[in-house]
Parts: C-alpha cells; sequence; structure tokens
C-alpha cells in the first residue's frame, strides 16, 4: 500500500507526484495526495457527514446511532412501528400524526459552529448545513451560531456564509429562496474560547432564540485540537442544555500522536461522558467514499476479483491545487501526513481493504477497519519519501513556496508531499 500527498503552487511536482504513485507495487495499494496547484480540485466534501462513537446511547436518554451523519446527530431517526394485519394495524392518517410527533414540534435545536470564521466552516460546514436544511433534514426549529474571536456582526457572518453556498442538489427551483431563508436563522457570538463569560453571554443568546422550547444543543468544534478543552469545559459550564441533550462534534486531528489523542480523550471525559462525543472525520461524506461500500460488497462482479489474485496494486490519491494560503501557522504543526494521510486516507483505505461485516452497523464496520489495521506491517522509512512545493512561475503568474508564506517558519522541515508504500498481510491481500 503506498501514500503520497502535497502541497504546491500550480503544476510543481505534480508530475512526479503522479509518477510516485503510479510506479507498480506488487500486491500493494497506493495511497496518493497532494495540495498543489495543477492537480485537479478534489471534490466538495459534505462535511459533517460519518460520526463514531463507543456506545450506541446518547446523553439525556435519547438513542442515537454509532455511525451518522449530521442529521443523526441533531435529531436521531425514530421510525413508528406499523404491523400489517394485526390488532395494532394503524391508518396513513394516523402514521402521519405519529410522524409528525417524531418530529417534536416542543423542541428545538441550536448548532454552535466554534471556529466559524476560518477555512473548514466557511468551505464545508456551512454548506453541508444548508445542504441538510435544503434537504429538509434538520428539526422545524432550529438555530446556527457562529462562534469564534474575530469581530463580526450577524450580516457580515451571512455575507461570508452565502459567498460558500450552493445547490448541490437534483432539486434546484427554489434555492436561492431556500438560501435566503436558511441565512435568517444564521447569528454570530465574538468571544474567546477560553473565557466562560463569552459562553455565558452566548448561552443568553441562545436562550433567546430557544424561548420555552426544550433546548438541545450541539457544538461542532472547527478549531485546533490545542484549544478543544477550553472550549468543552466552558460550553458544558456556560452553554449545556438545562432541559434536553448537548452533543460535541471533535473535527480531526484529534491529537497529534497515541498519547496525546488519549490525554484529549481524558480531557473531554472530564466534562462530557462518552455518549455526548461524536469524533468526525468529514472525508467520509464524500459521495465517492460513502459509495464504496455499495461498489465492493454489493456488485457481484468486483466481490469475486477484490483480492491480490486479481488487483497487482491499489492507488489511493489525494490531490488539492492550492497551497496553505495564510494556513501556515495550523499546518505547519501537524504536516501533510497527520493532516491527511493518518485520517482521510487510512479510513479509505480500510474501507477498500476490509472484509464483509456482519452488519451495516457503525461497531461492525469499525471492527472489520481495525482488523486491517493490525493486519499491516510496520512502515518502513525506505518506504516514504516527503517533500516541500517550491515557488515557480506558470502562465505568467508566480506562486509562493511553502516557506514563502508569511505564517510559515523560513527553516520549516513540514512535508507538504508524502508518499508511502503500505502492505497488508492477511489472507485476501497478502
Amino acid at each position: 500500500m503506498a501514500l503520497s500527498c502535497m502541497r504546491c503552487p500550480a503544476g510543481a511536482g505534480a508530475a512526479s507526484a503522479r509518477r510516485a504513485a503510479a510506479q507498480p507495487l506488487a500486491a500493494e495499494a497506493a495511497v496518493s495526495f497532494a495540495r498543489c496547484r495543477g492537480f485537479g480540485r478534489s471534490a466538495t466534501a459534505a462535511t459533517a457527514a460519518w460520526f463514531w462513537r463507543n456506545h450506541a446511547v446518547a446523553s439525556q436518554g435519547v438513542k442515537a446511532p454509532m455511525d451518522a451523519d449530521v442529521k443523526n446527530a441533531v435529531i436521531p431517526p425514530t421510525s413508528p412501528k406499523v404491523e400489517s394485519g394485526s390488532p395494532s394495524e394503524i391508518t396513513l392518517d394516523e402514521f402521519e400524526d405519529l410522524s409528525a410527533l417524531c418530529k417534536n414540534d416542543d423542541s428545538t435545536v441550536s448548532i454552535t459552529v466554534v471556529g466559524a470564521s476560518g477555512d473548514l466552516a466557511k468551505k464545508k460546514i456551512f454548506p453541508a448545513l444548508f445542504a441538510l436544511y435544503y434537504e429538509d433534514c434538520l428539526p422545524k426549529h432550529f438555530t446556527i451560531f457562529g462562534y469564534a474571536r474575530s469581530k463580526m456582526t450577524d450580516a457580515e457572518l451571512r455575507n461570508m456564509v452565502s459567498k460558500t453556498l450552493t445547490c448541490r442538489i437534483d432539486k434546484r427551483e427554489n434555492c436561492s429562496e431556500k438560501m435566503e431563508e436558511f441565512l435568517k436563522r444564521c447569528f454570530y457570538h465574538s468571544g474567546q474560547y477560553d473565557s466562560e463569560e463569552h459562553f455565558i453571554d452566548l448561552d443568553k443568546k441562545l436562550k433567546q432564540h430557544e424561548g420555552s422550547r426544550v433546548s438541545n444543543r450541539l457544538f461542532y468544534l472547527s478549531i485546533p485540537p490545542n484549544i478543544f478543552l477550553d472550549v468543552v469545559k466552558c460550553a458544558s459550564k456556560s452553554a449545556s442544555s438545562v432541559n434536553g441533550w448537548t452533543r460535541v462534534i471533535v473535527e480531526k486531528p484529534f491529537g497529534r500522536d497515541s498519547e496525546s489523542s488519549a490525554a484529549l480523550t481524558s480531557g473531554l471525559k472530564q466534562y462530557l461522558v462518552e455518549d455526548q462525543i461524536f469524533r468526525i472525520d468529514h472525508y467520509l461524506g464524500k459521495e465517492l467514499v460513502e459509495n464504496l461500500s455499495v461498489l465492493r460488497f454489493s456488485n457481484l462482479v468486483f466481490e469475486p476479483l477484490w483480492s491480490r489474485q486479481y488487483i497487482r496494486n491499489v492507488q489511493l490519491i489525494f490531490s488539492e491545487d492550492f497551497g496553505t494560503e495564510g494556513r501556515g501557522g495550523y499546518f505547519d504543526g501537524y504536516g501533510i501526513i497527520r493532516d491527511i494521510m493518518q485520517n482521510h486516507l487510512i479510513q479509505i483505505l480500510a474501507l477498500f481493504a476490509m472484509e464483509t461485516p456482519i452488519s451495516l452497523e457503525a461497531e461492525d464496520i469499525r471492527n472489520e477497519k481495525v482488523k486491517v489495521l493490525r493486519s499491516m506491517k510496520p512502515l518502513q522509512l525506505e518506504d516514504v519519501v516527503v517533500g516541500q512545493y517550491k515557488s515557480h512561475t506558470k502562465g505568467g503568474t508566480t506562486y509562493p513556496g511553502y516557506t514563502d508564506d508569511k505564517t510559515v517558519p523560513k527553516d520549516s522541515v513540514t512535508p507538504t508531499f508524502a508518499a508511502a508504500a503500505l502492505f497488508i498481510n492477511n489472507a485476501r491481500w497478502d
């Protein structure tokens, strides 16, 4: 299995990246990913797509699936049971009445996007929330609050968000109308991430919109992991729901390594129970990734051929056509391997290589993924190539190198490109 990744301006290193990924690797899977101008831009991910958790019962006794999309984190699916031909048989009108009750009109959901002025929130989270709203997947009563340190008005937030909203769904006849309705539900509150006082002010604003309804609150942490605990502490103490559920969505990267990840989990559990924590890899929301399991397990042609007997090597390629563009302060602390390889691509690798799970429940899928990871040989240094993109000119335009970014240290050795060969030692792929 081979992994590669890069951030580079237009065309720089693109050909060499592709060549590195294209070398024949017997009985391997190759994963390459690049952030560099000149590669085709990857499809927009439907952010907030899949969550994985350790338990199936959410706080306040509300059931939530172990692996679900934002819709399920916001309002867990409940389906009335209809038994045809039995004493409990109900009419269609009665069924619709029950369905209406399931929407729980006396409750509201407040979604707070922490880090709302950041790149991820603008490009992924708000568009994904709008997509859910467009498809009527959000509750009748909901409010979206942006929270960040930047000074901004409600109007400025709406203007920023409106530039990234797109109608990615088949129904487009009333898109602009839906956008206006959605933006009216969006508000902004400026505050420090470690200030309980500022979260108390946020709590007051949330209550104004919630009124007398049962309040359910969802906090989406679109921020670096080093401030997760500050936000969770302040939110749990000063802005938790008093009569509904409170949940927190934690974005990757979840720590820098195993030790920091364990420490982060321990810290979160000082203020939350496991059922309140949703860990998310938004890359799994891409349609291509979601369709992978269908392609594998429901296709009678592909499934018998999905092994080393018929597949020489597999290449998973991640490419982006832009550099850090001012995000160097964050990126330089992680690099392309932590930012892309060990989460997004390892998840796809596991989905591609795993055996058929006994069910499509999240825990069963997770168990098969873990088996794949445990079957992999430890990565050897000679199977890894890393690099950085440099400045160059193309079409009369000069693109800066990685260390030309003012937010990146001049002596940085953080990789923006990485390629690695991985080998899976099991009966299917050995």
